[in-house]
């Protein structure tokens, strides 16, 4: 990510990397100036440019020991305070020679700061200060009342000039540290951002993957639910028709029957596959009579009586609720007749504000509940699946020899969801 670093920081980094170099430049122009001018005050003559030469020379080597031969001291206040006080010293020896070193002199309010806080820092800037102001006011040491008064004035004004800029800095310090410390902290929020928005990226993936895998089982179980439902059961009819004609006299009755069975089965698996509603549901039939419908027609068929009750106002239902009663009634009817060797069978249909019930009742042999099924078992499975499908709930009361009651609510959702 790209720092988002403002050109404060590029000035402040760039002033820190010239930073020792300024007290050699101000010494060499404080030296330059002082060169020519020593006669005015006095100091010309050879005697005296040698002491300047000596004392420039000490000042330099001074400086170069502390912060350039040794770099790393300019981050430790102690070797900063003891460099800072004898610079200070022999800067204001310099100017009390020629006043123009005071060029020089000035370089100890660039860092007093960083060597000394609280009144130490405020003593070396007094006499930083006295030192400048001594060469501004005509020299040291003062000659004179007015030339000590006007000494006085100037050191109080580069004392309180330095304080006011001084605030001002460490001021746009403060705010440059609180600055870096917010983008820093930008830049810790935008890298969690990325993360977090590739985590959704990865995590969106898998639910998509998860939810295509589960499409698919989904489609299995409703195709496995149809095949059972419809063609699985329509050719089990068939099988029985055709091995009772075996043994009756005229099997014309029953191979026709067979032969009916055999086309539902044909229409069932093309509904199938077309996701269609069931057979019994297409036209204008309603819940009530395709229900009605395919009791009496499994009376016609076993020997077990079978009645159908229906209560209630049956109005349209979404077509995927009317459809799971009508498949859990077949599969119910179907499981009697295979295993329950009743003599009657009770199927009511219920409606009211909320749910839609279906009960089939029988009074056969009954089962155990508990007891192992085969895997290739998919009776009361596909019933379970089909209610909680639609939110419902498919509940078995049984036991062995005292017959068996399956129980279907589902929500009575209205035609229009569908629309």
């Amino acid at each position: 990510m790209t720092s988002t670093t403002g050109s404060p920081d590029r000035h402040r980094r760039a002033w820190e990397r010239w930073n020792p170099y300024v007290p050699f430049a101000m010494l060499a122009v404080a030296t330059v100036v002082a060169l020519p001018t020593g006669s005015i005050f006095g100091t010309g003559t050879p005697r005296w440019l040698l002491v300047q030469a000596v004392l420039v020379a000490v000042t330099a080597l001074w400086s170069w020991w502390w912060t350039m031969r040794r770099p790393e001291w300019r981050a430790d206040r102690r070797r900063m305070a003891v460099h800072v006080v004898g610079r200070t010293a022999l800067a204001f020896v310099l100017t009390w020679i020629n006043p123009f070193f005071a060029l020089f002199a000035w370089v100890g309010f660039l860092d007093v700061g960083d060597a000394f806080t609280g009144w130490p820092r405020r003593a070396v800037l007094l006499v930083v200060a006295a030192t400048v102001a001594g060469s501004q006011s005509g020299g040291l040491p003062p000659s004179g009342a007015a030339q000590t008064l006007v000494l006085a004035v100037l050191v109080v004004l580069h004392v309180g000039l330095f304080t006011f800029f001084g605030n001002v800095q460490q001021e746009l310090d403060r705010r440059s540290a609180d600055q870096a410390a917010a983008i820093t902290e930008l830049e810790r929020l935008n890298a969690d951002l990325e993360r977090a928005l590739a985590e959704n990226a990865r995590l969106h993936e898998t639910v998509v993957e998860q939810a295509r895998r589960a499409g698919v089982q989904e489609e299995r179980q409703r195709l496995a639910r149809e095949i059972h439902d419809t063609i699985a059961q329509s050719l089990a009819g068939v099988l029985a028709q055709l091995r009772a004609a075996q043994v009756e006299p005229d099997p014309r009755a029953r191979l026709d029957r067979a032969a009916d069975l055999a086309q539902e089965a044909l229409a069932e698996a093309r509904r199938s596959v077309m996701d269609l509603s069931p057979a019994p549901l297409t036209g204008s039939a309603d819940l009530a009579e395709a229900v009605t419908r395919l009791v009496h027609r499994w009376d016609e068929e076993h020997r077990a009586a079978a009645e159908v009750h229906v209560t209630g106002d049956l109005r349209p239902l979404h077509p995927e609720v009317e459809a799971t009663v009508l498949r859990v009634t077949q599969e119910a009817l179907s499981n009697v007749a295979k295993h329950a060797s009743a003599t009657r069978v009770g199927v009511t249909l219920a409606l009211d504000d909320e749910e839609v019930l279906l009960d089939v009742r029988d009074d056969g042999v009954g089962f155990d509940l508990d007891a192992e099924r085969a895997p290739t078992s998919f009776g009361l499975r596909g019933m379970r699946q089909r209610a909680e499908r639609l939110a419902g709930a498919l509940e078995v009361e049984t036991q062995p020899g005292q017959g068996t009651a399956v129980s279907l609510r589902l929500p009575a959702l209205a035609r229009e969801v569908a629309a």
